[in-house]
Formats: structure tokens, C-alpha cells, sequence
């Protein structure tokens, strides 16, 4: 009897150092999720008519979330064309006006005054050519390059 008493009481014991040995763990926080995506600002041309994006060279970091503000101050249309980035990113939504677009984009057209916002996260580390493909917009240097870096 006694030596039964000793072995559940050895077993109550063991039991209670595991537990106080998993409950003083140091706790580890998980790291914030922003759900403000960062904003990158962009001009497709300018008032003067200049046929360049402002900035034509965006940095961005893949898994980040990111919402390309998109602007047409010049007097004619452009495009935002990027389609291996497209393909290489996870669009949440396209907005322009009261209008939300889901789903696979490619090129997005803004006529004068435009502006359009797109929310994205990049998801494949690479460089990829940014170019309006109206005819002479791509000639004249309407073009750029997007660099997701992994980190």
C-alpha cells in the first residue's frame, strides 16, 4: 500500500514540474500583420504632356501589401501595364470611381484625370517591365521597371 501511495504520488509530482516547466515558457509574440496596405504614389505622365510614369522605377517587397495610387494628370490617356507582374501578384481589388474590380488584371487604362487605386501583394521576387502601349508612348519613354525583392 505504501509503496502504491509512493508511486502516485511520484507520478502527481512529475506531472506538476512538466507543467510548471510548459507554463514558464517565455511567450513569443507573433509579428503584427499590418492591414493598411503601404501606398505607393504614380503619375502616368504629367500636366506638361510628358510621356513618362513618375516614378518610373518602383521598389516593392514580395508578401508585403502594397495600394499603387494610380494618377493621370497629362491631358490624354495612358496605360499601367505590367502583365508579368500582374500575373506575379495577388490583386485584392482594382477601385476607380465607385467601381471594384476583382480578379485577374493586366493593364489598367486611365483616360485624363484619372485616378485608380489598386491593392496588391507581390508575390514573386523579380524585375518587371512597366510600359504604356500606345502607339509612340513606349517609343517616347513611357516606360519602367517594377523590382520585387524578397526582402
Amino acid at each position: 500500500m505504501l509503496k502504491k501511495i509512493i508511486h502516485q504520488t511520484w507520478i502527481v509530482i512529475s506531472l506538476t514540474l512538466c507543467l510548471v516547466g510548459i507554463f514558464s515558457l517565455p511567450v513569443i509574440a507573433a509579428p503584427a500583420i499590418s492591414t493598411n496596405p503601404e501606398v505607393v504614389n504614380i503619375d502616368l505622365g504629367n500636366a506638361a504632356n510628358e510621356l513618362k510614369f513618375f516614378p518610373n522605377e518602383l521598389k516593392l517587397v514580395a508578401g508585403k501589401r502594397y495600394k499603387l495610387v494610380l494618377n493621370n494628370p497629362s491631358p490624354q490617356k495612358h496605360y499601367f501595364t505590367a502583365k508579368d507582374f500582374a500575373d506575379n501578384s495577388w490583386t485584392q481589388k482594382v477601385e476607380a470611381g465607385k467601381v471594384e474590380i476583382k480578379g485577374a488584371i493586366h493593364e489598367l487604362e486611365l483616360k485624363p484625370g484619372a485616378t485608380a487605386e489598386w491593392v496588391l501583394i507581390p508575390e514573386k521576387p523579380g524585375t518587371y517591365s512597366l510600359r504604356c502601349p500606345i502607339p509612340g508612348h513606349t517609343e517616347a519613354g513611357m516606360t519602367g521597371k517594377i523590382i520585387i525583392s524578397a526582402e
